[in-house]
């Protein structure tokens, strides 16, 4: 790919400490270099016109006063922003605001029919609207406006930096050129004015080499736009099937309701359910309580509570590993009686569970068991008899994509000579790193805050003691790999990126890189669906047209609790002030091919002699109607989550409680099986989840997710 398309975005620790805190602003205009009089920017109503060399579209006046002749030389944008940079370095810091001030006056006001969604720069705390093009001689002409003044300031700042470059010296621009301008603490969504312009800007230059190299760009993604009034419009064939059961069919939802309240069930079930099952499961909840859709963790929490308020039995829609946890935490919590169903009289696999119960598995925490002190961190997405064995061999802890960080880090304070082993997501275990990494560019007082122990040289030998597994991914995160993110970094840049810590590294660090001006997350499934409704809700609050796009950098089933909870919010404002137009757009980041190949191989279980048939094919099955995997590896849609079908979970509703014995199959397993050392697995695979759960209570999730937004 050609040089122009690989801009960088990233910005590193001392950068964001300086971005961190910005602008007061002088007092007269100033600008900062004489600007060619023939700068133009051809505009159509509310939408970008990318309008090159061989347009005779007549331009509109310039952006800003200028003096330049068209043949003058126009200095780099890189050059530009230094020598602005040192203009407001020059400046005691009570004239800054009145230069910034200045400079806001000076940038002329868009028409009213250009300020509209559809030119809205996301991320901005006040609204900012964007137009860029190129005119008759390839450079671009930008244009900008902002209801606040003081981001009409920056707007202005940027304009006259970068228009009249070509679109090569646009995408060569990097965020950290802005850092001199430096920021007053606590300012942090000015820095994100700055960065998210220049990002929408970067992306309309992008369009326009495209242009003008007579490249098309490719499908979209498909998406789901979500209206205020709760109506949904499916963009792409994928989408469509996912939309047809959003709306879930009623005598189903009567069916299933009948049977729950008949047979006194309690129904847990994971985010990645198929949107047929999940959509019936969310409308059935409004008349039947005990039904709850989570990510791994809640669910045995989940089923417990169900017990507590009288369900005799819970059905677990879900993987094998999940129904295991849950049958025993409740034994644990003394509901022996109750009975836990699973949704297939098959095994129900998981890749993730499959790669730490390899021999490969084994045998890298044998070498861990070699190298004191060590603690094995294991990812919740394990099975119990997994964790029962590696526990035996070194001691460990379950953890969370929520609280694998903050979990590291303590470990790390508590024995500073700790060897840490984390396994199995390769992914996650990379992404760990790189954010270990990230922090040690950080000064001490920045790690401090994160957490009171560790400084620059505490992190630097962490990371000396830190190893992960490297032979195992979810098959589902797999898929966001290259080709997804340059779509995504050429076409969805400037929308809200969301990435679950399991995604490969590319896709971690663009989310990253977002999340540094505001327009990312990166974490567990519910800080995704948290981080969507957060936005959504700052949207209402402001009361403006707006439309919210989204890329699902995770398993498409969430699609359902991302719905329910956009029209939940919608909802809570009804009876408001006149609602402004705001749509929430969800894209799911997919390829059209239908299969995948699978990624497992040396699948041995520790004393089991189950086969999975999944493990047995070269591809992995999906569901009809646009499974969303690619042929290069990934599912945007687990298959192992889709054997948990509407048509298992009402046949054995109604057949509770079975006691002719043809649901025994679909019985959850009560491991008696016994360790090396002659312990229950149940017991000994509980342990690292309790140690975790008192890990939990001493360090609180919240300051988890504080510490991944100061990374």
């Amino acid at each position: 790919m050609p040089p122009h398309h690989t801009t960088s975005i990233s910005m590193d620790a001392s950068t964001l400490a300086a971005v961190a805190s910005f602008v007061v602003f002088s007092n007269k205009p100033h600008l900062l270099l004489p600007l060619n009089p023939s700068r133009s920017l051809a505009r159509t109503r509310g939408s970008l016109a990318v309008c090159c060399s061989h347009s005779h579209a007549s331009p509109p006046p310039s952006p800003l006063p200028c003096t330049a002749s068209d043949d003058e030389e126009v200095a780099p944008p890189r050059l530009r922003l230094r020598q602005l940079s040192e203009e407001f370095g020059s400046l005691p810091d009570a004239d800054r605001a009145r230069r910034l001030l200045a400079y806001a006056a000076a940038l002329p006001p868009l028409p009213q029919a250009d300020r509209v969604a559809a030119n809205r720069v996301m991320g901005c705390v006040a609204q900012v609207w964007l137009l860029g093009s190129c005119d008759r001689s390839g450079r671009m002409r930008f244009a900008a406006d902002s209801d606040s003044e003081l981001s009409r300031g920056y707007c202005s700042c940027l304009v006259s930096a970068l228009d009249g470059a070509a679109p090569e010296e646009v995408l060569d621009v990097d965020p950290a050129d802005l850092a001199p301008l430096g920021v007053a603490a606590g300012a942090r969504s000015r820095v994100n004015t700055w960065h998210n312009v220049l990002v929408g800007m970067q992306k309309r230059a992008r369009a326009a080499i495209a242009a003008r190299e007579g490249r098309r760009l490719g499908e979209p993604f498909p998406s789901l736009v979500i209206g205020r009034d709760g109506a949904i419009r499916a963009q792409g064939s994928y989408a469509e099937a996912k939309a047809k059961f959003l709306s879930p069919d009623q005598s189903k939802i009567s069916e299933l309701v009948n049977a729950l309240t008949e047979k006194e069930i309690g129904i847990v079930a994971h985010f990645y359910m198929d949107p047929e099952v999940q959509g019936i499961l969310t409308a059935a909840k409004r008349q039947w309580p005990h039904i709850h859709i989570s990510d791994s963790l809640v669910m045995a929490d989940s089923a417990v509570q169900m017990a507590e308020a009288g369900c005799k039995y819970i059905a677990v829609l879900g993987v094998d590993f999940m129904s295991e946890n849950v049958r025993a935490i409740l034994d644990q919590a003394g509901f022996i009686q109750v009975g836990v169903y699973r949704m297939s009289s098959e095994q129900i696999g998981c890749s993730l569970a499959d790669a730490a119960s390899s021999s490969a598995y084994t045998h890298f925490l044998k070498t861990a068991s070699r190298s004191p002190p060590s603690l094995h961190v294991i990812y919740i997405n394990t099975s119990l008899e997994t964790k029962a064995r590696t526990h035996e061999l070194v001691p460990t802890i379950t953890c969370t994509s929520s609280n694998v960080v903050a979990t590291i880090l303590q470990a790390f304070a508590e024995i500073p000579d700790l060897n840490v082993w984390y396994g199995p997501d390769s992914y996650m275990g990379a992404n760990i790193a790189d954010l270990f990494k990230r922090m040690t560019i950080m000064s001490d007082e920045e790690i401090t805050e994160i957490h009171p122990d560790h400084n620059r040289k505490t992190i630097s030998s962490l990371l000396r003691h830190l190893h992960y597994y490297q032979n195992g991914n979810c098959i589902v995160h797999d898929m966001f790999g290259h080709e997804v993110v340059e779509k995504i970094k050429e076409e969805y840049c400037d929308a809200f990126l969301t990435a679950h810590f399991e995604v490969p590294g590319e896709m971690f660090s663009l989310s990253m890189e977002a999340k540094m001006r505001g327009m990312g997350v990166v974490g567990s499934t519910q800080n995704i669906l948290d981080f969507i409704k957060k936005h959504l809700k700052q949207a209402l609050d402001r009361n403006v047209d707006d439309h919210l796009q989204f890329v699902l950098g995770t398993e498409s089933g969430m699609i359902t609790s991302i719905v329910a909870a956009v029209r939940q919010l919608f909802d809570s404002y009804e009876s408001s002030e006149e609602g402004a137009s705001i749509e929430v757009e969800i894209v799911f980041p997919v390829s059209s091919d239908a299969i995948s190949k699978t990624s497992i191989d040396d699948t041995h279980h520790f004393g089991s002699s189950v086969t999975n048939d999944l493990e047995q094919n070269s591809i992995v099955p999906g569901v009809f109607s646009g499974e969303g995997c690619s042929i290069h590896g990934g599912c945007a849609s687990c298959p192992y989550m889709k054997m948990n079908s509407l048509e298992s979970l009402l046949k054995i509703c109604q057949q509770l409680p079975g006691e002719d014995g043809s649901l025994s199959v679909y019985q959850a397993s009560r491991l008696n099986a016994k360790t090396s050392l002659g312990k229950l697995v149940a017991e000994v695979g509980c342990e690292p989840i309790l140690h975790m759960r008192h890990f939990q209570t001493v360090y609180r999730n919240d300051k988890s997710d504080r510490l991944l937004e100061s990374c």
